[in-house]
């Protein structure tokens, strides 16, 4: 994903976030910086989200291993659930949790287009508990 079109697709989710009664804010230095962070925390008050965010074109988005394994690692520590929030073109944006994940014969993790029906919607996040 363009630099570009993912802070354009990350600040698109968190508008849908403050539309859903989360507060939520992009982290700086996502992806760059030497500690793990993910791309977007929200929280409800009594739910805190540690999300990932891709888009594509494609019929997959595919997760390095050490991405995963990072997010998850951030959300223990900061008490938060790791959420993986992929926007399929012309299908929208669908949640996941990084068990959803797949493995590829190459060691790359995988959700597919045509399993965007197993994520959940925005609703979903804000009321689970």
């Amino acid at each position: 994903m363009g630099k570009q079109k993912g802070s354009n697709a990350e600040r698109e989710l968190v508008q849908m976030l403050w539309g859903s009664g989360f507060a939520a804010v992009r982290v700086a230095g996502s992806g760059v910086s030497k500690y793990p962070s993910p791309d977007i925390v929200a929280s409800n008050g009594s739910r805190i989200l540690a999300i990932e965010c891709k888009t594509t074109l494609k019929d997959h988005q595919y997760f390095h291993p050490e991405q995963i394994s990072q997010l998850i690692g951030f959300a223990e520590q900061f008490k938060a659930t790791p959420i993986l929030a992929v926007k399929f073109t012309n299908k929208g944006w669908f949640f996941f949790s990084p068990e959803d994940l797949e493995k590829t014969p190459s060691h790359n993790l995988v959700i597919k287009r045509k399993d965007a029906s197993k994520g959940k919607f925005l609703l979903d996040l804000k009321n689970e508990i």
